[in-house]
């Protein structure tokens, strides 16, 4: 009985969290409205939700979620906001709302060929490193506000842009640091079609 409890405690914490995540809104680290001096692209994508199970990765299609990006790419700063929505009907809510929004702010310095970036955001703060066209780039966050008992308390983004193909394929891995060591929570593996800037001929669309 005790130990029944004691899971349903761990399993309200965590909802708690993943919920006051969902809606958390930091301040930005400027109050400059650009328009003109960014490059924007809209990501659109889907999710493929795996959890880490008996030493092997498990497909959990409950935790599969569709997506949107608004990416604002500035001279040395990104910024970025991402909604989610989970569309299975036995989404048990343990990871928040069902439709969630996410802010990246990435301040990016050139070292040797190799780009460095500090991270803020409403997950928590971070660092990653990409090669100077931003094809390949890895983020890494300390999630923030989590309890100890959670079974994940980092974050670390793989993305792959194929700017050719116009797709953005990424590995989002929740995972546990402890004693220095990884332990494997839940990954998401999500690909993405890029739209731009840009004029129509006419109407795209009519009924």
């Amino acid at each position: 009985m005790k130990m029944k409890s004691f899971f349903r405690c761990i399993v309200f914490c965590l909802s708690l969290y993943s919920c006051s995540n969902s809606s958390k809104i930091i301040v930005p680290l400027s109050s400059k409205v650009a328009i003109e001096d960014t490059y924007t692209i809209i990501w659109n994508g889907e999710s493929k939700a795996f959890r880490y199970v008996g030493d092997k990765w498990e497909r959990d299609a409950t935790y599969d979620y569709v997506f949107d990006v608004v990416q604002k790419r500035y001279k040395e700063t990104w910024k970025s906001v991402k909604n989610l929505h989970r569309l299975h009907p036995e989404y048990d809510g343990k990871a928040g709302e069902r439709s969630q929004s996410m802010y990246f702010e990435l301040a990016y310095k050139i070292v040797g060929d190799v780009l460095h970036s500090k991270i803020n955001s409403s997950l928590g703060n971070g660092s990653g490193n990409s090669d100077r066209a931003f094809r390949k780039q890895e983020l890494n966050f300390e999630l923030t506000g989590i309890s100890s008992f959670a079974p994940y308390s980092h974050m670390r983004i793989h993305q792959n842009y194929d700017y050719e193909a116009g797709i953005l394929t990424e590995i989002v891995e929740l995972f546990k640091l402890k004693d220095g060591k990884e332990i494997p929570f839940m990954k998401n593996e999500e690909k993405a079609y890029f739209y731009i800037k840009g004029q129509l001929d006419a109407a795209p669309t009519e009924l």
